[in-house]
């Protein structure tokens, strides 16, 4: 930690508590946790004993503390942060609230102060709990410390909310922890700031994060990378799912990116791992620590329960896990073991002829430990150790463990329910490099989760957002003809077309070649459709001064162009800009199915060949692109080409691109290519 910024806030050798009752439980904490360093405490009025020496003001303090808890009243606090920073402290925890959370005025002219106060030195808070380094035995937490590392590593948690972080402590599950730092408003340090540093701490083997805003998308996504090349994955659970964008865009594709899909998709890209609750994390966290993200998706589970081994496949049916077959050795040396009336098979339930046979139980766990798997997981459920007799479920797990530490397979114990492995056996296998998961759904999630994280970082780079230094000016919308000339440029492949005036729609048909499309030009028909502005399947000249003197309603001038026939699918293409994260390209079913089916996923930059595909591959209209029914297959790779050019668009104008929709792009069959036949642009000047 010497060499960390902020070595002296996170490992502090000398601590001043600022306040009452809430400093009373620091120094309880502190105590609990191992502290050893200078405790100070500082209280306008409390008077000095024999055990505590209590000291009026931070300025008479007799030297400048490497940290300080801050539990004063809120009014005081900026005041105490400025003699802080005059006295040379290392940094602070802002434990009181009352400031920008408020949403008042005085709330946010007290964070005012606080940061001027502060200068430079670094805070967690306001409106935190605190923080607890397990390592160097340091609490500044108001509250009971439990739990902790066994030894030199373990994972960081980072919260915005105390409870959570207090909760996340009080696992019974068997989690390493190194750090838990709750980070209140971020007001001076943020999540980002702290993966950033940690990152550098060899101690640390994962984060585990709970979020409800980021401070800096930039900045965290920066972070994001660090961790990654430091070999630190990331899982998380964010707040929020379903709140609803707080704003209103002008195209489907705005509609489609709303602010929690764009985090989702930030996750995907980045390789965190997103869980729904708390104990997803936890689990997802105690495989991470253990190794690392898993090298592929392939997994054997074992039991000596039908009934487990039937439950295990329907549980993980939505989580990409796969359970191929043993090879055909491995499967002669698991028979070896368990005996002709055992099917050898993946979930593999091994049945219990052999439970109380120690040799033929290592064979068999060594045949499957020696398997090429990405992990292997043994599957028991053990009863209560204070009430029941456990020597017969603890001498399998012992011999699955010290077969496990000799081989190079991921192991993990897996129980049905979360509280059927007792402390003691869980700390055994966590020990030994064997992951205790409890409960089925969240322990599978968790090898799904270590697994998505490995693919990420075998196949995409760290993302790289794409963000307007501020939102462009006088946003306008260019018509349709100008918007396809502009990607055109950039190599998307667009309809032959002309724009004339509505008496010359017929020339200009007979010039493209029947069948044509016809539809009004104006930046004030954003979705011409809706207003009657097109004119589908025009096949002779007649027709076509038809649909040009009714067009005339709505426009001066209309657009021509060749009618594809063909079409295999229609998909959606689309650059929004997130408030936060930048640019965000969203891929969709096209057409008329836009609204229907709902069908939709984003991307943050960079973008390759490869993560496109992956990002078609996901939608559900992607089954049309294959060959559905007998129809031809789309002709994906042309797609992909197409999807990169507007991708390449977007890049060019990051400063100046509110939002583009090329809805639809008509894929034609394999070897036909793709023409994008409506576009809609919406370009402003650089702030």
């Amino acid at each position: 930690m010497a060499s960390n910024p902020l070595s002296r806030l996170l490992a502090p050798r000398s601590i001043a508590l600022v306040g009452g009752a809430w400093c009373d439980a620091v120094a309880a904490a502190s105590r609990q946790v191992g502290f050893t360093g200078d405790l100070y405490r500082v209280h306008p009025n409390r008077e000095s004993d024999a055990t505590t020496t209590y000291y009026r003001s931070i300025d008479d303090l007799p030297v400048a503390p490497d940290a300080a808890f801050l539990a004063a009243p809120a009014a005081d606090v900026p005041a105490a942060a400025g003699q802080l920073a005059r006295r040379g402290a290392g940094g602070f925890v802002c434990f009181a609230s009352g400031f920008d959370e408020t949403a008042t005025d005085e709330g946010r002219a007290l964070t005012r102060d606080l940061v001027a106060n502060a200068g430079t030195l670094p805070f967690t808070g306001p409106n935190c709990y605190g923080l607890v380094n397990f390592f160097d035995k340091v609490a500044l937490w108001p509250d009971q410390v439990v739990g902790g590392a066994r030894g030199d590593r373990g994972v960081a948690l980072l919260c915005q909310s105390g409870t959570i972080a207090l909760t996340l402590m009080f696992n019974q599950r068997s989690l390493p922890v190194g750090y838990v730092i709750s980070v209140g408003n971020q007001t001076r340090l943020a999540l980002e700031d702290l993966i950033e540093i940690l990152s550098d701490d060899p101690r640390v083997t994962a984060f585990g994060l709970y979020v409800e805003g980021i401070k800096d998308a930039g900045r965290f996504a920066e972070a994001v990378a660090k961790a990654r090349n430091a070999g630190k994955p990331i899982a998380l659970v964010k707040a929020g799912r379903t709140a609803a964008a707080a704003r209103t865009a002008a195209t489907h594709t705005g509609a489609m990116a709303g602010a929690d899909a764009v985090f989702d998709a930030f996750c995907r890209d980045a390789g965190i791992a997103r869980c729904d609750t708390l104990s997803t994390l936890v689990e997802t966290l105690k495989v991470l620590h253990a190794g690392g993200p898993l090298a592929g998706r392939r997994v054997l589970v074992m039991g000596a329960s039908g009934g487990d081994m039937a439950m295990t496949a329907d549980v993980s049916r939505d989580l990409r896990l796969e359970f191929p077959p043993m090879t055909p050795a491995a499967t002669a040396e698991v028979a070896a073991a368990v005996g002709p009336r055992v099917t050898i098979s993946n979930p593999f339930d091994f049945h219990t002829y052999i439970w109380f046979n120690e040799p033929k139980m290592r064979a068999l766990f060594q045949a499957v430990l020696n398997t090429e798997y990405d992990a292997v997981a043994f599957m028991l459920d053990c009863p209560p150790v204070d009430r029941a007799d456990v020597r017969a479920f603890d001498v399998p797990i012992r011999n699955f463990v010290e077969v496990a530490r000799t081989s190079k397979a991921r192991a993990a114990m897996l129980s049905s329910l979360p509280d059927t492995f007792y402390e003691e056996i869980r700390e055994h296998c966590t020990v030994n490099g064997v992951v205790p998961l409890q409960g089925q759904r969240e322990g599978l999630e968790a090898l799904a989760n270590a697994a998505t994280i490995g693919e990420t970082w075998r196949t995409n780079p760290p993302v790289a957002l794409a963000r307007p230094s501020a939102p462009p000016r006088n946003v306008r919308t260019l018509t349709e003809d100008e918007g396809k000339a502009a990607l055109s440029a950039f190599g998307l492949p667009v309809p032959q077309s002309r724009t004339v005036a509505c008496t010359e729609a017929a020339s200009a048909a007979t010039a493209i070649g029947f069948p044509v499309v016809i539809k009004a030009v104006s930046a004030d028909l954003a979705h011409k459709s809706d207003v009657g502005g097109v004119v589908l399947n025009v096949r002779t000249a007649a027709d076509a001064s038809a649909a040009g003197e009714r067009l005339a309603a709505l426009s001066d001038r209309v657009l021509v162009e060749q009618m594809v026939t063909d079409g295999v699918a229609e998909i959606l293409v689309g650059v929004t800009v997130d408030p936060q994260f930048g640019q965000v390209l969203v891929l969709g079913a096209g057409g008329v199915m836009t609204e229907l089916w709902h069908d939709s996923t984003s991307l943050l930059p960079p973008y390759t060949a490869a993560t496109v595909e992956a990002a078609i591959g996901r939608l559900n209209v992607s089954r049309l692109l294959a060959g559905f029914r007998g129809k031809p297959a789309g002709d994906v790779p042309a797609l992909v080409e197409a999807v990169l050019a507007v991708a390449r668009y977007a890049a060019s104008h990051v400063e100046t691109l509110a939002e583009l929709d090329v809805n639809p792009i008509i894929v034609r069959p394999l070897g036909h290519g793709v023409v994008a036949v409506d576009a809609l642009v919406r370009l402003g000047e650089k702030a």
